[in-house]
Parts: structure tokens; sequence; C-alpha cells
């Protein structure tokens, strides 16, 4: 309860939140209201994102299993994002913002947000085999909610230009481990419909079309994070600037 009516405190006197600045829609498409709810329930935010970022590793225990010690910080991508997500609005609650923190969780939250609802609809069919129609819902509605958490952050970051470069660069990374280099037996993305264990920790097939589709996906997301991060970045120096 005191969590809840320190929430709705923080609500009454927005003062005691970030001002929002004067930026373009497509860097603050939610309405205030909506951000200050986030902002507001931080540690409620903060739990959720712990709690995904918890079950996220619990289901890719399998994966983990079949790959090499080496390679497991290359594999829960959406997990990281939450645990990122959770890092920036805990960091800001603490009164320690972070614009690591907070451009590692926008990157990721935006990229993973989207790539799981796209590979989950693309193949639908397949996923539902094997999903149970509850499990498969809740995935494509918590991913497209960390969608949303990427748009509360720039009330709590400056979006400066060498975390935003670490984080695209690390997200950059992680596309071609996952999808074109194979310095650990096969790429490491999320497994997909028809990939198989090869044996021991060498990894899995990547059969095609799903492998290119999926790339496809990330690539295109990861250079949309990139503009949007940086175009967030231009829009708040000219915010301030006058």
């Amino acid at each position: 309860m005191a969590t809840v009516d320190g929430a709705l405190s923080r609500l009454r006197d927005r003062a005691d939140l970030p001002a929002r600045e004067s930026l373009p829609w497509w860097v603050a498409p939610l309405p205030r209201a909506v951000e200050d709810v986030g902002l507001a329930l931080a540690p409620v935010v903060v739990l959720t994102n712990l709690v995904g970022t918890g079950f996220g590793f619990w289901y890719y225990r399998f994966q983990f299993a079949g790959t090499e010690v080496a390679a497991w910080p290359l594999l829960p991508d959406s997990p990281a994002a939450t645990l990122f997500a959770a890092l920036a609005f805990g960091l800001w609650y603490l009164d320690r913002p972070s614009d690591y923190a907070a451009a590692f969780a926008f990157v990721g939250c935006w990229k993973l947000g989207l790539w799981t609802p796209f590979v989950l609809v693309v193949f639908a069919d397949a996923f539902l085999v094997d999903t149970a129609l509850p499990l498969y819902v809740f995935l494509v509605g918590s991913h497209l909610a960390m969608v949303l958490q990427a748009f509360v952050l720039h009330r709590v970051s400056s979006f400066r230009l060498r975390p935003a470069v670490a984080a695209l660069a690390w997200y950059g990374f992680n596309d071609v481990v996952d999808y074109f280099l194979t310095p650990f037996g096969t790429p490491h993305h999320t497994l997909l419909p028809g990939q198989t264990r090869i044996g021991g920790l060498s990894g899995f097939t990547h059969p095609e079309p799903t492998h290119s589709i999926a790339a496809a996906g990330a690539v295109v997301l990861t250079l949309s994070a990139a503009m949007l991060l940086l175009g967030a970045r231009a829009a708040k120096l000219r915010a301030r600037a006058g």
C-alpha cells in the first residue's frame, strides 16, 4: 500500500517527476499521463521487469543447455533488455540515473519488443504447435509492452552519445553473432521453428528461409533503433538550446 500511496502522491504533484521536454512525436509518442503513471509506479515497473527477466532466463533453459558457456551472454536477448529497463528505472528512482542503462534498455526494448512478436506472427502456425495459446498471447503482449516502456525512458535520460553508441554497438554485434558469424559453433539467436540440436554443445540447425527472415527483422530493427536513439539525442539538444 505504501508504494501505491506514494505513487498517487507523485502523480498529484507532477513537480516530483522529471520534466517532459518538447520533443517530436516519434521521440515521445505516448501521452504524458501514461508516462507519468509509469514513472510514478517505478518500483512496480522495476519489479515487473525483474520478474520478466527471471521468466526469460527460465524460457531459455533448453537453449542454454545446448550452447557453450562462452556464448551464454549472447542468448537471452529479451531478458537482458528487461534487466536493463529495470536498472534504468530503478537507478533513476534512487536518484542515480544512468544514461548507459537507459540507452541499452531503449535499444533492447524497442528491438526485442518488436522482433519477438514479428517472428511469433510470421511463424504462428509452427509456434502454436508447441506453444499453448495463453503463453503465445502472453509472449506477444508482454514484448509489445517492452516497446511502450522504451518510450518513457526519454524522461529519465539525456541519451548521451557515448552510451547510445555503446548500446548500438552491442546490439549490432549481437546481430552479427546471432545470424552471420559462428564463433561458438552456430549462430545464437532465439530458437525458431524447425531448429534442431546438432549434438553436444555445437549448437542448432538454422533452416531457411526462417533464418533469413528472422535476420532481416533483427537488422532492420537495430538500424531503426539507431535512428530513433540518435534522433532523440538530437531532438533533446535542440529542445534545450531553445
